[in-house]
C-alpha cells in the first residue's frame, strides 16, 4: 500500500523538526519520519546546550542572524518553553577577523563591542584573557534538547504527523514532482509514501540516504567535547570562543579553535571544533579519544581557572561537515536537502526550518552560499561563528 502525502520530512532532529513546524503552520500536510526514539543521543541535536554565537562577518550569515532571534522568541512563545538564554558570547584570542565581524554586526544592528583584558577578566573571572575581547550581548546559549521537544510539540499541534522509531530505508525520485520513500518501524511494519516533496534532514545519515544526489562531500566526525566542574557556582559565565595563535606562543597543543559555554547543572562545556575522528554513524564507539581529551584538559588548566580540569565528563556527538563549512540548503528535483551544518548550524535552527519550508513550497530559493552544486575553493575560509 502507498500512502500519499504532500510533504515528507526524513529526520526529526532540530532542522527536520523546524521544517515540519514551519510547514504545518502554513497548513501543509506533513509526515515526519524519525528513525530513533524521542531524546535519543545518536545524532547531533541532543544535549542541554549549544553556542548561540553571532560572530559572523559574511553577509549571508549576518542576515540569517537578524532573522534568528525573533524566530527563536516566536518558538518560545508558541511552545511555552524557555530555549534561548542571552548570557552573551566572548570571542577572544589573536584572530584577525574580529574587526570585520564587529563592523558587519553593528551595521546590521546586532550589538558588538570590544573589551580590554582587565575589563573582561573583571566580568568573567572563570576565563583567562590575554587579548581584547569581542563581546556580543545578543548571544549566549540554546537548550538543544528542549528545542527539539518544543519543535516536535508545536509541529504536531499544528497538524504534522511526527512518527518516531520509523526509519526511511530508501528514497526514489519518480519524476520532477514526485518522490517515493520506503520506511519500516521498529516493530517491522513497512510503509511506502509518495510525496510531492521529500525534505531530507538526516544529519550524519544524509549521504547514505541520498546516494547519487549531487552534494558536496559530507564528512561525518565523532566530536568529543566535555563538561568541566565549576569551582564557584555563583560566578558569571558567558559563552565563549577562543581562537589560537602561533605554536611558539603556547598554542602548540591546540587542535583547533575552542568553543564553550556553561551548561546549567552540568558544568562548563568546552570542545575542539571539527577535529574528531571520521566515523560511520552506525558504527560509533562513543569513546573519548585520549589524546584529544588530555589536550582539552590542558586547555582548561591554562585558560579556564573557573573550572576543575580533572573533574571532567566527556561528551560524544557528530559533526557533518562540508569542505567550506557552509551548509547545504537546496532543492534538487522533488528532494529538498538540509545538511552539512558543520558544527555551527544549531543557532540558525528556526531560520533553516523556514528556508527548507520555502524550498519545499517552491516559493523562494535558498542563498547561493548554500547551493548543493556550488564551487568550493581549494582552500576555503571557514565561518567564524563556532557552534558546540
Amino acid at each position: 500500500m502507498v500512502t500519499r502525502v504532500e510533504t515528507i520530512v526524513v529526520g526529526a532532529g532540530a532542522m527536520g523538526a523546524a521544517t515540519a513546524w514551519q510547514l504545518a503552520r502554513r497548513g501543509r500536510e506533513v509526515v515526519v519520519l524519525e528513525r530513533y526514539e524521542p531524546g535519543h543521543r545518536l545524532g547531533a541535536s541532543h544535549g542541554a546546550s549549544r553556542n548561540f554565537n553571532v560572530a559572523y562577518s559574511d553577509p549571508t550569515y549576518v542576515q540569517l542572524l537578524v532573522e534568528a532571534l525573533p524566530l527563536w522568541r516566536e518558538l518560545e512563545a508558541e511552545s511555552g518553553a524557555s530555549l534561548l538564554d542571552l548570557v552573551g558570547v566572548a570571542n577572544h584570542g589573536p584572530s584577525g577577523a574580529f574587526d570585520d565581524v564587529h563592523d558587519a554586526l553593528t551595521a546590521a544592528g546586532i550589538a558588538a563591542e570590544f573589551l580590554g583584558v582587565e575589563e573582561a577578566a573583571e566580568r568573567w573571572s572563570g576565563i583567562r584573557f590575554d587579548t581584547r575581547v569581542l563581546f556580543n550581548e545578543q548571544a549566549g546559549r540554546v537548550n538543544a534538547d528542549a528545542t527539539v521537544r518544543a519543535l516536535h510539540a508545536t509541529a504536531a499541534a499544528a497538524g504534522a504527523d511526527v512518527r518516531h522509531r520509523t526509519q526511511a530505508t530508501r528514497i526514489d525520485v519518480l519524476d520532477d514532482g514526485r518522490v517515493r520513500v520506503a520506511s519500516v518501524t521498529d516493530a517491522g511494519v513497512a510503509e511506502v509514501f509518495e510525496a510531492r516533496t521529500a525534505v531530507v534532514t538526516a544529519g550524519a545519515w544524509t549521504s547514505k540516504l541520498l546516494r547519487g544526489v549531487n552534494l558536496p562531500p559530507l564528512v561525518v566526525t565523532q566530536e568529543q567535547p566535555a563538561h568541566f566542574a565549576v569551582r564557584d557556582e555563583t560566578a558569571a559565565w558567558p559563552s565563549f570562543n577562543h581562537f589560537p595563535g602561533a605554536a611558539d606562543a603556547g598554542y602548540d597543543y591546540w587542535r583547533s579553535p575552542v568553543y564553550g559555554m556553561l551548561t546549567p547543572g552540568e558544568g562548563v562545556k568546552a570542545g575542539w571544533h571539527g577535529v574528531g575522528p571520521v566515523v560511520d554513524p552506525d558504527e560509533r564507539d562513543f569513546a573519548a579519544e585520549p589524546e584529544q581529551l588530555a589536550a582539552l584538559q590542558q586547555y582548561a588548566r591554562d585558560w579556564l581557572p573557573g573550572v576543575d580540569a580533572d573533574a571532567v565528563a566527556p561528551i560524544s556527538c557528530t559533526y557533518t561537515t562540508t569542505p567550506d563549512e557552509n551548509f547545504v540548503l537546496d532543492r534538487i528535483g522533488p528532494i529538498v536537502v538540509g545538511a552539512g551544518f558543520s558544527g555551527h548550524g544549531f543557532k540558525f535552527t528556526p531560520v533553516v526550518g523556514r528556508i527548507l519550508a520555502d524550498l519545499a513550497d517552491g516559493t523562494e530559493p535558498a542563498p547561493e552560499l548554500f547551493a548543493a552544486d556550488r564551487a568550493i575553493p581549494e582552500h576555503p575560509a571557514s565561518p567564524t561563528g563556532l557552534g558546540g
